[in-house]
């Protein structure tokens, strides 16, 4: 039996169980739904991820990397007269305010890492992403707590409900900047 060659079939197993969390949480992830989702045959997801932590490892780095290159592309960053506390705050507001499932699924995969120990270095790399993105603009102590007010303030506007607040953001942010 000659076996074909599918050079892309791992990631379509890592976007299939994006969308499978995306619509169903965590709790709905099996490699059975995954391989379903991604038209592979079930041995195609035990393959490539041996447990499904190992698929949630994936798939966390994979969102990961939405904001904080995001972050790493806003050229007002990089200007020396940027005001930092108001593009931080424009940036998240952009990206609560685009489309929510992915961002929702984020904090989802980010948050799973409480129970799940595998998870917890890839969790650890997002903030690490956006220190990086902000490292030029001030000291790293500074840029660490300016990472823990920006992910508290999107986590709030996620489970509360409450409309984000640019405003809010710029003051809260600003009180941290040197």
């Amino acid at each position: 039996m000659t076996r074909r060659y599918d050079p892309e079939r791992r990631g379509r197993i890592i976007d299939a169980a994006i969308r499978v969390v995306g619509r169903s949480g965590i709790a709905g992830l099996s490699h059975r739904t995954v391989a379903a989702e991604a038209d592979v045959p079930l041995g195609s997801t035990t393959y490539h991820f041996t447990s499904l932590d190992e698929l949630l490892v994936a798939a966390l780095r994979q969102v990961n990397e939405t904001f904080a290159a995001y972050l790493q592309e806003s050229r007002a960053l990089a200007d020396p007269e940027c005001d930092v506390a108001a593009e931080l705050a424009r940036l998240m507001g952009d990206w609560l305010g685009g489309e929510r499932t992915g961002v929702e699924l984020e904090y989802e995969l980010y948050l799973a890492a409480l129970r799940r120990p595998a998870l917890r270095p890839v969790a650890a790399e997002w903030c690490d992403g956006v220190a990086e993105a902000l490292a030029g603009r001030t000291d790293p102590v500074t840029v660490r707590a300016l990472v823990a007010m920006m992910d508290g303030l999107c986590l709030q506007a996620l489970l509360t409900g409450t409309p984000y607040d640019e405003e809010y953001a710029r003051d809260m942010l600003a009180r941290l900047i040197p």
